[in-house]
């Protein structure tokens, strides 16, 4: 990647699970970082660490509303946006909002300052596929009035702003579709596969299978994923994507329970519930686009990545959360805001992202 010298990055959703641990690298590689996050999904406590860098700064914002960041700005990551079916189906037209919003006021910021911006897209834009593996050239099978449309339709929305913009405006833009990404910081109610697992096999609870678990996923590690964004952002300006970022390993996720089973020595029953409306039966990237432009492949094996996620959530389990302080002189909220409404936390699980 050929970056000389320190670059000033936004990265919106930045205290999240992959937003935290992008500006944990950015700001070890001399980056100033500002990271936007309205803490819906995102946790202080991941970026707490940093808060006190010179390098790094937070601001407590919505992408729905204008970004206001200060001073010069050479990269975006827009990352906001809540990733999990519990999470995005709690509150659906806000979803759509993030996706749509968050999009346009991302590429505003890119347009106003010359910007190169990154769009944090998904797999769920190929729905449930007739297509196996997926390729980037294919075009979906999304139910658009579905339970998950809110956020399937809401980031195809938010590609089609992004080519847009760099038709229209010459704006720099580079789209990366993010399937599974596990790892540490994952939050342990956000009813993905390995999260969901990990936690109920820590607590000795039932493993909660949807159907009869034979629907397949394609996990990819944290830190794979990130130096997939890291290549796509510091490529040439006419590699643009949409690039599939993605382990091409495909397991069912039975087979996921058993292994986190048999890594944790839980003494956890399979649970079997019915499957949830468009849930997707297989789930697997075609990734030669992204090997070929990027020279992108992930390399961390599944045994690996799933060990130093049941570590992380074992900790979390036995150690009780840090309260947030109430006053946070590092952060800096945006001016004119009206004040955020806290949020319960979700136990409920809908479907197997």
């Amino acid at each position: 990647m050929p970056v000389i010298g320190r670059l000033n990055i936004v990265v919106t959703g930045g205290a999240g699970f992959i937003g935290s641990h992008l500006c944990d690298r950015l700001v070890q590689k001399g980056h100033a970082v500002t990271c936007v996050d309205n803490l819906y999904t995102g946790r202080f406590e991941n970026i707490r660490p940093l808060l006190n860098h010179r390098n790094f700064r937070f601001v407590e914002g919505d992408v729905r509303e204008p970004l206001a960041v200060d001073g010069p700005v050479d990269r975006i990551y827009n990352l906001a946006c809540p990733a999990s079916p519990p999470h995005y189906q709690r509150d659906p037209i806000g979803t759509v909002k993030t996706c749509v919003l968050g999009a346009l006021h991302a590429l505003e910021l890119a347009r106003s300052t010359g910007a190169r911006v990154l769009q944090a897209s998904t797999s769920e834009v190929y729905g449930d596929p007739e297509i196996h593996p997926q390729p980037e050239s294919y075009r979906g099978s999304v139910n658009t009035t579905g339970p998950r449309a809110c956020y399937d339709e809401g980031k195809r929305c938010a590609e089609a702003l992004f080519f847009d913009y760099r038709r229209m405006y010459g704006v720099p833009v580079k789209v990366a579709r993010i399937f599974n990404t596990y790892g540490p910081r994952m939050l342990e109610n956000d009813g993905r596969v390995i999260s969901n697992f990990v936690v109920q096999a820590l607590r000795n609870r039932p493993i909660t299978l949807y159907g009869d678990g034979s629907q397949t996923r394609s996990f990819c590690y944290v830190e794979d994923l990130l130096n997939g964004l890291e290549l796509l952002m510091e490529s040439d300006d006419a590699v643009t994507g949409p690039f599939n970022l993605g382990n091409p390993r495909e397991v069912t996720v039975k087979e996921i329970a058993r292994m986190v089973l048999e890594q944790t020595g839980s003494r956890s029953r399979l649970a079997y519930h019915p499957l949830p409306q468009d849930d997707p039966r297989r789930r697997k990237p075609e990734i030669a686009a992204a090997a070929q432009a990027l020279g992108w492949q992930p390399r961390v094996p599944l045994e690996d990545g799933l060990r130093s996620t049941i570590d992380y959530f074992a900790l979390k389990v036995a150690t009780p959360e840090v309260p947030r302080p109430a006053e946070k002189a590092d952060a800096v909220v945006l001016a004119n805001r009206p004040p955020r409404k806290r949020r319960t936390a979700l136990s409920a699980v809908a479907g197997q992202a």
